[in-house]
């Protein structure tokens, strides 16, 4: 979770880490002028999607596989400042049933926190990278990235993706389920069309109405799929629809995946590559593709090119946070006092207690959205806004960072839920209940929601001991305030924290 403030240092390194469903990734870059350059690449394949079971667990070999390969990756990131690294899993690591009995194990083998993105999150990644690697254009571009669990497709603008959509299919999941031991039928290949046709109905429509004049395709899978076509004449440049069709002729003619040998593909990636071929096939027709050309950036470079953004200050959760008040009404005067009253309990009780830069970004995220919930109802608004937190598309934001950020926000007020701190991962866990403190008691203060001056506050903390200092002459003319503080005496218990009130 923690990511570097302000300018970025030149020569400062950076690292990318990305956990896909077929192939672990790294990429190491140097900041210079302005952008990071790579300087080293680490890529594993792992295939996670072949080992996740029906308990939503990775069986053994697979786990140890790449367990192994993220100890590898950490002993490169050695000379790299934690605040400098970002490592993102995708589909498997969405799918698993007790994720952190998985991202335990990961992140000490690592050295780095690992967040599980949402598929629409991999997607503006996806294009973010990909756009930072072709040259500037005024056109609309599709991209479609074909992963191991899921597939994206993109339609953006420059450096703004305008649709995205993600599928739960993939080369490694759909060659398993479609094409079980690598045998490929015809009447496979069509059942195979049918399902995908129908995720891909969902939006195609809407696809095709938006329009794209330059397409592109992201993955291992699309790489492998263009050097074939090309290496087999059927294409002279890139892909296109005829050039699909005569691979899977040649697909169905083989009838085993064992059997394939076409020039530019890999042993290893022979028995996932039916299940590409079909998905790219189907979204060439549904979306009335003409022609594709494969590209070698991805999400990795999207990565950096976030983190770069973020430190620079163009970070897409501010972005996302605007949005979501603006949606739901929210008072944009009372979340700025509550929000300005925050920060000034943040500075009052100092960098040791809670860290600077980090807290202040929090409490000022969770005060502009915490009573989105009075547009569902004014009873138990906390909650309602807790579970549109959880459940919205928060474009920047982990699925970590968004249970963090309704966990604070559905407990700043009432009784607070131990149960929701205590499913967040151990790392977030003392920081939530710290931010959420500072949050509960900056609604407290601003209760009357006027804008009239506070009072000198002084607020101390040691541990798990909070000492706020106001002024006696203050607090005898806000009586309402002294009753709400001695209940929250009793509230932040519940937090493990424990709250004095002095009269100065």
């Amino acid at each position: 979770m923690s990511r570097p403030h302000g300018e970025m240092r030149e020569d400062e390194l950076l690292a990318a880490v990305d956990l896909g469903s077929n192939s672990f990734h790294m990429v190491v870059a140097r900041y210079e002028h302005g952008v990071p350059r790579i300087i080293d690449r680490l890529r594993e394949t792992t295939r996670i999607a072949a080992g996740l079971d029906a308990n939503g667990s990775i069986e053994p070999a697979q786990r140890l596989r790449a367990l192994d390969c993220l100890a590898r990756f950490g002993q490169r990131l050695a000379g790299v400042s934690p605040g400098y690294v970002r490592a993102v899993g995708t589909n498997t690591l969405r799918q698993l049933a007790h994720p952190q009995e998985f991202l335990r194990p990961a992140e000490r083998a690592l050295g780095h926190p690992i967040e599980i993105v949402s598929g629409r999150e991999e997607a503006r990644l996806i294009f973010l990278g990909v756009t930072h690697g072709l040259p500037a254009s005024r056109q609309r571009r599709l991209v479609v990235d074909i992963g191991g669990g899921s597939t994206e497709f993109i339609i953006g603008h420059q450096l703004e993706p305008l649709h995205a959509e993600s599928i739960q299919v993939g080369c490694v999941a759909s060659s398993l389920r479609f094409f079980p031991g690598g045998k490929v039928t015809r009447k496979r290949w069509q059942h195979a069309r049918e399902e995908i046709a129908v995720l891909l109905q969902q939006f195609a429509m809407d696809f095709r109405e938006a329009g794209w004049q330059e397409c592109y395709g992201a993955s291992g899978t699309i790489k492998s799929i263009e050097a074939v076509a090309v290496g087999l004449g059927l294409s002279e440049h890139g892909i296109n629809l005829p050039a699909l069709v005569g691979l899977r002729e040649l697909l169905l003619e083989a009838g085993h995946t064992d059997k394939l040998h076409l020039p530019g593909l890999s042993e290893e990636r022979m028995p996932v590559f039916p299940g590409g071929v079909v998905i790219l096939e189907t979204a060439f027709e549904h979306l009335a593709l003409e022609h594709m050309l494969a590209v070698d950036v991805a999400m990795r470079e999207g990565i950096l090119w976030d983190m770069v953004g973020r430190a620079e200050g163009s970070d897409p959760r501010r972005a996302s946070i605007q949005a979501l008040a603006k949606r739901y009404g929210a008072d944009e005067a009372q979340a700025a006092r509550v929000d300005s009253t925050a920060q000034t309990l943040l500075q009052a009780i100092g960098g040791d207690w809670l860290p600077g830069d980090e807290a202040a970004e929090w409490l000022d995220w969770a005060a502009r959205v915490h009573e989105i919930g009075l547009a569902i109802a004014h009873s138990q608004h906390h909650r309602h806004a807790g579970y549109i937190l959880r459940h919205a598309d928060l474009p920047g934001f982990s699925r970590d960072e968004q249970q963090l950020l309704a966990c604070i926000v559905e407990a700043h007020r009432r009784k607070p839920d131990k149960a929701a701190f205590n499913a967040l991962p151990p790392r977030l866990r003392g920081f939530a209940r710290r931010v959420t403190a500072l949050l509960r008691l900056a609604v407290l203060l601003r209760r009357t929601r006027r804008s009239e001056p506070l009072p000198p506050i002084r607020l101390h903390a040691q541990g798990e001991r909070v000492q706020l200092s106001l002024p006696a002459s203050w607090l005898e003319q806000h009586p309402l305030t002294i009753t709400d503080l001695d209940l929250e005496r009793g509230l932040l218990a519940e937090l493990g924290l424990k709250l004095d009130l002095e009269r100065a």
